[in-house]
């Protein structure tokens, strides 16, 4: 593993890119966009200045020529009964979602309004005909997150090398068995055995981590998932009490108190996105603007975590990390 990975994009998402500028129409002078959200995170988070930051770089400031519909942060798939309608019927934009479930509910409820989304496979899900020409209503990142959750698995057993047996923690809304039979090969190869536990709301996290301990994993793949990623404080905290080694989604999860956090940065996806949100306000076509993926991966370790769970990271990956915290 490199310190800095750099994928090139799919199916020619690059290359378009610098094309859009000749090709969108320009901003319409006296009006206001409008953006709806349905997101897990608050208004105020560190993404979300970022994500207002870039669309601020781009033309499009708040309070001027931008409007926000303010429903629709720190919401939950409990919630999509009455913040889907609510978003469809104030027709703003362009929507910015999240995930398998919330994006999909979206779809069914308009096929007009551009949806850009953050998911773990756009094709896959059925969200894009294709990386390069997505054909409906709906466009955005797509995380790799098969990849990537394979990719945290090689990282975790490097990091606890005497664990026989290790887990998956997967959400259940969004995890196939496909992708979970991959890990479970994968792991084999590496004379390991894994242990799929999974959740499908926050109020089960603990007993399936609980359910982890008492079957004796050694070490635990926190899968890439939004409602996980919403619900990290108490699967970070949890993982400390049982003094099990983790590793998670996103580099900030570390900085948070995880042991390993593997992957994009959550706030520079929050800015990528919002690069393709200005491209949309400005003209193109969701069906036409290619799906992008993150190009550029960080590995962050946690020493004063490793320390207060009494794990010893290996110092060959400990130095391959991108961010050490100790």
């Amino acid at each position: 593993m490199k310190r800095r990975e750099f994928i090139s994009l799919i199916g020619g998402a690059a290359a378009p890119s610098l094309l859009w500028p000749l090709m969108a129409r320009a901003q319409q002078p006296g009006r206001t966009y409008r953006l709806g959200f349905f997101l897990p995170v608050a208004r105020d988070a560190p993404a979300m200045i970022a994500f207002f930051d870039e669309l601020r770089v781009h033309g499009f400031v708040e309070g001027q020529n931008l409007g926000i519909i303010p429903e629709g942060f720190q919401a939950g798939n409990n919630q999509i009964d009455d913040l889907v309608p609510a978003l469809v019927k104030a027709a703003p934009d362009a929507i910015i979602a999240g995930g398998d479930v919330i994006p999909r509910a979206l779809q069914n409820a308009t096929r007009t309004i551009p949806i850009v989304v953050i998911t773990e496979d756009m094709v896959a899900a059925g969200f894009a005909a294709s990386l390069a020409r997505p054909g409906g209503n709906i466009t955005g990142i797509s995380l790799m997150s098969p990849d990537l959750d394979g990719k945290r698995q090689d990282i975790l057993i490097e990091a606890v090398p005497s664990a026989r047996r290790i887990a998956a923690l997967a959400d259940s809304n969004v995890a196939t068995l496909r992708h979970l039979q991959a890990l479970e090969e994968a792991a084999r190869a590496h004379g390991k055995e894994l242990l799929v536990v999974r959740a499908a709301k926050a109020e089960e996290l603990v007993t399936a981590m609980n359910d982890v301990s008492t079957r004796g994993a050694g070490a635990l793949n926190v899968l890439s998932s939004p409602m996980l990623f919403l619900n990290r404080r108490v699967i970070i905290e949890r993982a400390a009490e049982l003094r099990l080694p983790s590793v998670y989604q996103w580099p900030e999860m570390a900085e948070e108190g995880g042991l390993l956090g593997y992957g994009p940065r959550f706030v520079d996806i929050f800015r990528q996105r919002a690069r393709m949100v200005a491209k949309i306000l400005n003209g193109a076509k969701p069906a036409d603007l290619p799906v992008e993926q993150p190009t550029t991966f960080e590995l962050v370790i946690n020493l004063n975590t490793a320390k207060a769970i009494g794990h010893e990271v290996p110092a060959g990956l400990v130095l391959r990390a991108d961010k050490v915290i100790e």
